[in-house]
């Protein structure tokens, strides 16, 4: 029985493991959830490889239980990469931002969602599937007069919201699968221009859709060669070679960890799939995550930006 045990073990084991590791071989967009789990998967491993010995002392229970430490350590590690330089106690804020995808079928919050939305002291506000605030935007308006997105005649996805006008202001195609989910504004923060860029990638695991979108989106930050702000649902975590090979060739950074955004079930053990980048001068001071849904599927994200000099 404790053989039987263990043999059902290790091959479950393996299974993931094996799965988890393909990573360092291919970027597969099949895989690519599994490979945003990584750190999730490779802790299950480890203590279904302690359970495994503990049936049956053996030489495969410790390689599978150094397996998966090394692949746990090594996810934290990717995620160590991306962290951006903490800025100064003493420096001043520049702008607040707010980035929240409040997914489309959630008409009855909108009114919450409003609600939090004018609490944040966001100096800018990302929106995505953002039909549910869309009968909210009388109200918004008031503390947010200029907007781009949700026209009248459009399907609302994107939907951003400024205190301060737009310098530029623009809505793109990205890949081929979604239209019109790449926003594009320039905002004056006391004389300090910021570009922003605040994508809708489609899902992992529909085919390369998300892959073609993130080979797309550095052609649209060619031309901004100053302080740049890239937020958005990635619906990935940093841990896809994806999202790695993206943010390699961006040289853009984050806060370190992430606050987790999906699945809202998990909480903090989830993963985070929505992200708030930073090319410097400017710094993220924090990222915080918002204490409540507010009946998504997603966790909304606020961060505070500093500048560097």
């Amino acid at each position: 029985m404790r053989h039987t045990v263990f043999c059902v073990l290790s091959v479950l084991i393996t299974i993931v493991l094996a799965l988890v590791s393909l990573r360092y071989f291919t970027d597969f967009w099949l895989l690519s959830l599994v490979y945003s789990f990584q750190i999730h998967l490779s802790i299950v491993c480890a203590v279904g490889a302690v359970i495994a010995l503990f049936f049956k002392r053996h030489w495969y229970g410790f390689l599978m239980l150094a397996v998966a430490t090394f692949l746990n350590i090594h996810g934290v590690i990717m995620l160590r990469e991306f962290a951006g330089r903490t800025p100064s106690e003493d420096a001043p804020r520049l702008f607040r931002l707010m980035s929240f995808n409040i997914e489309n079928d959630n008409f009855e919050n909108g009114g919450r969602i409003a609600d939090a939305i004018l609490a944040s002291g966001a100096d800018v506000v990302d929106i995505m599937e953002a039909e549910p605030v869309f009968a909210q935007l009388p109200r918004l308006q008031q503390i947010y007069p200029h907007r781009i997105g949700c026209a009248a005649s459009e399907t609302c996805d994107t939907l951003v919201l400024s205190k301060r006008p737009f310098a530029r202001q623009e809505i793109h195609d990205i890949g081929e699968l979604w239209k019109q989910r790449l926003v594009s504004v320039s905002i004056d923060f006391d004389g300090t221009p910021v570009d922003f860029l605040f994508p809708h990638l489609s899902k992992p695991y529909f085919d390369d859709f998300q892959s073609d979108e993130l080979q797309d989106l550095p052609t649209f930050m060619q031309s901004h060669t100053g302080a740049l702000v890239v937020a958005g649902d990635f619906n990935s975590s940093i841990l896809a070679p994806t999202i790695q090979h993206f943010l390699r060739g961006t040289g853009l950074t984050t806060d370190f960890p992430e606050p987790t955004t999906w699945p809202v079930s998990a909480g903090s053990f989830g993963i985070s799939i929505d992200h708030i980048f930073a090319r410097p001068p400017l710094l993220i001071r924090s990222t915080s995550r918002l204490e409540d849904s507010f009946g998504s599927n997603h966790y909304g994200l606020v961060s505070d930006f500093v500048r560097e000099y």
